[in-house]
């Protein structure tokens, strides 16, 4: 983990949706950050203007994807880079998903919005090793159809039969924008879902609605709270636990998660609102 941010090169700019980019990063000097494992996140520093910490949505073996979305004045400065560019990174911060823990068992990755960016690496890692998983079921939610992430890649993997389960919904959908699939929750997924809920992990990021009411609907099903994981990375902030933004009751996130069982989120979800 670095402290002091490492210079970065951006590579590739693709744009994902008309907020969101997501960013090639390369190291630009001999020093690289440490090995990053899928939901952890970094610190990083738009030049001149300041940092924030963003999820890896991607993790080759050179090379670091951030999807940012523009929501102020350092995500607009990180969406507006071009290939060339020169970022900070401090990192690799926080926990993982722990996916090797899930071995022998279903997966169901429920996303919703950019919830979905620290969710992909997940998914790549049970997909590079699928004969140590049982059946993995994606489930994705997006507000309208034009905010939907990695929209080419979700398509290979349904056509492909890549998952034993690719669903998509959206909130809502109008008149010519060519949407023919599921129009609602991304919650009225799951009964289409093939898991065994006595040998199942969920893994869930998204808005904190969706995280409360999926999570309670698959403890309903019979999974354990141990065995569904979630992501609270909305409420990071200096990823050192100095600003206490972080901070539920007697857990930091920035050092205890982002990652944690809903068998210790559901409580701190009561000590303030996620």
């Amino acid at each position: 983990m670095t402290e002091v941010p490492l210079p970065y090169r951006v590579t590739r700019v693709h744009r994902e949706t008309a907020d969101t980019v997501t960013l090639a990063l390369v190291p630009a000097g001999p020093a690289a950050s440490a090995p990053f494992v899928p939901g952890q996140f970094a610190m990083v520093y738009a030049f001149g203007v300041g940092e924030i910490p963003v999820s890896v949505s991607r993790i080759g073996r050179r090379t670091l994807h951030h999807t940012v979305r523009s929501v102020g004045a350092v995500s607009a400065a990180l969406c507006a880079l071009r290939p060339g560019a020169r970022v900070g990174l401090r990192g690799p911060f926080g926990t993982g998903w722990e996916l090797g823990r899930a071995a022998g068992q279903d997966l169901l990755v429920v996303a919703g919005g950019i919830g979905l960016a620290p969710l992909r690496p997940l998914v790549l890692q049970a997909l590079a090793a699928r004969s140590r998983y049982g059946r993995l079921n994606l489930l994705v939610g997006a507000r309208t159809p034009g905010d939907l992430l990695y929209a080419r890649q979700l398509r290979s993997w349904t056509a492909q039969r890549a998952l034993r389960h690719c669903a998509v919904t959206v909130d809502r959908s109008a008149d010519g924008d060519g949407w023919w699939g599921h129009v609602g929750l991304v919650t009225a997924l799951l009964k289409h879902a093939a898991f065994a809920p006595e040998n199942t992990t969920a893994f869930l990021c998204g808005p904190e609605v969706m995280i409360r009411a999926t999570a309670r609907d698959l403890l309903h099903r019979g999974l354990p709270p141990r065995r569904v994981r979630v992501s609270l990375e909305r409420n990071m902030r200096c990823a050192t636990g100095h600003c206490g933004h972080c901070q539920l009751g007697g857990v930091l996130l920035c050092r205890d998660g982002p990652v944690i069982g809903w068998d210790r989120a559901e409580a701190l979800c009561s000590v303030r609102e996620l």
